[in-house]
């Protein structure tokens, strides 16, 4: 499912949203992105504040902000003030790290959980993004009060918490590592973008989300040696564990990320956009994992632990995690990165192959 336009839900009169519910998913405007994804935030708490439009409701609310904003670092802590007046970018700023501001002229985001102008509020949200407590705008203590005190990010009731992801060795043998990374420096790799929904449509584009450089196989002979690999090796452990059969692959692509220039990726999903919706499984398989440090897969909603499969080993994880691989800071890393899907993906991949921009290789933003 993309992400829904908030103004499309503006006249919905939703329930409010419970304990322990998620946020909804939703795109809003800050200073530095038209179209910030909230989903994005997961891997430490988030605070929500409703504004209210009375400048006096307003200032006082702000005021008792003041006196915890110290405690939000953007590691484990963040907030996000929403406001509804239209000429509000002009005179809320950011204080960073820890809070930034929502603009919001329509009100669009507050129905979606059960504030905004209406009834102005205080939402805090966990790791997960699910509901952990909420407050009247002007009666916040009982909140803030517990802010300091809360849990690691990653923790409950001090257990770790482990992301639900799958580590299979042995998909690959170290040879046909080899293969690929040299049919990667045969061909020399090109700046990777990400996709996102412009206008109706979803289209490539680079942007500060990513550094990596990325070939698609164009031998015929390597395609199938990899598909027979997965048939044999993968595609069997991801059914006996996630009971899903796999029946079409997208993408047969290896990838760098080099620490000459710092290769990431920062949190994103896979699967968010009209493009990419048919997406159900993704496929990390490290070919060099002796031969880098960091580079690690990480899935923030669930603390900060890494994930790094062996050479030749995959991990496995669905398209809607939040998930990010950490700077590479010495070496090379080369990865083989498919994703799975299946024939109820494949009618939803061809029902929006229309709303894919005609041209989607990556474009300078």
């Amino acid at each position: 499912m993309n992400d829904i336009a908030p103004s499309a839900l503006a006249r919905w009169a939703l329930p409010d949203l419970a304990i322990g519910e998620f946020a909804p998913r939703f795109a809003a405007a800050t200073h530095a992105n038209p179209r910030f994804h909230f989903s994005t935030l997961g891997g430490r708490y988030v605070l929500l504040g409703f504004m209210p439009r009375d400048l006096a409701r307003r200032a006082a609310a702000l005021a008792a902000f003041e006196t915890v904003r110290p405690l939000f670092n953007d590691r484990t802590l963040t907030a996000f003030l929403v406001t509804s007046e239209p000429d509000a970018r002009d005179t809320a700023e950011d204080q960073i790290p820890g809070q930034r501001w929502f603009f919001d002229p329509d009100d669009a985001v507050g129905p979606l959980v059960g504030s905004g102008q209406a009834a102005p509020a205080w939402l805090l949200f966990d790791p997960s993004l699910r509901l952990l407590a909420r407050a009247p705008i002007e009666t916040p203590e009982g909140l803030f009060a517990n802010l300091a005190s809360l849990p690691p990010p990653g923790s409950h009731g001090g257990a770790p918490m482990v992301a639900p992801v799958l580590i299979v060795p042995r998909v690959f043998e170290p040879d046909f590592c080899r293969r690929l990374i040299d049919h990667y420096a045969a061909r020399g790799g090109q700046l990777s973008g990400v996709m996102r929904d412009v206008d109706g449509k979803t289209v490539g584009l680079l942007d500060d989300m990513k550094r990596r450089r990325d070939v698609i196989l164009d031998d015929t002979g390597l395609k199938r040696d990899a598909v027979e690999r997965l048939q044999r090796a993968l595609l069997p452990m991801i059914a006996r564990t996630f009971q899903f059969k796999a029946t079409r692959i997208e993408r047969y692509l290896v990838a760098c990320y080099d620490a000459v220039e710092g290769g990431f990726f920062q949190p994103h999903r896979d699967n968010e956009t009209f493009g990419t919706a048919h997406r159900r499984f993704a496929v990390s398989i490290n070919l060099n994992a002796e031969e880098f440090e960091g580079g690690d897969l990480r899935f923030p909603e669930f603390g900060r632990r890494t994930y790094r499969p062996p050479t030749g080993g995959a991990v496995v994880f669905c398209c809607s995690l939040l998930h990010e691989a950490t700077p590479v800071t010495q070496g090379t890393r080369y990865v083989f990165l498919p994703f799975l899907y299946d024939e109820a993906g494949q009618a939803i991949r061809e029902k929006n192959q229309a709303l894919m921009a005609s041209h989607t290789e990556p474009q300078p933003r």
